[in-house]
């Protein structure tokens, strides 16, 4: 289920009802190597590449950092953080994807490298997911 939000006010009333510019949620699972699984509330983020768990969902699963990558935040600073896999569960559908291991403090994106591999596409003017037109060239 996809939950918008106004920018200018978190409060669950706004969070219902959308706003004037919003951002969306949606709620899914993340499922380690050894089966352990854990519900997790995404951020839609369609300027992320990769997804991110928070520390404490990567941890609970049993993830392991598999290599180092670096990322440059929207305000240009660059950060390096560790990536590993997991296999997301969405209402839409679920697939392995790579993602970027939080630190603490770091909220759940959904990237698209996310949402290509589930074969979604976020539509920004109404903040809702669809499938995506796939090619087979």
């Amino acid at each position: 289920m996809l939950r918008n939000c106004s920018l200018l006010s978190r409060n669950e009333a706004d969070c219902e009802n959308g706003g004037i510019m919003g951002i969306t949620y949606i709620e899914g699972q993340v499922k380690g190597p050894s089966g352990k699984q854990e519900s997790v509330e995404f951020l839609i983020d369609s300027g992320a590449t990769y997804s991110l768990l928070p520390k404490t969902v990567w941890e609970t699963i049993g993830l392991r950092p598999k290599r180092k990558q670096s990322f440059r935040l929207a305000d240009g600073t660059r950060v390096e953080r560790t990536v590993s896999e997991a296999f997301v569960i969405l209402p839409q559908g679920e697939a392995h994807t790579p993602v970027i291991l939080g630190e603490e403090g770091d909220e759940a994106l959904l990237g698209v490298v996310t949402l290509e591999n589930l074969g979604l596409v976020f539509n920004p003017f109404d903040r809702t997911l669809h499938p995506m037109r796939m090619l087979l060239c």
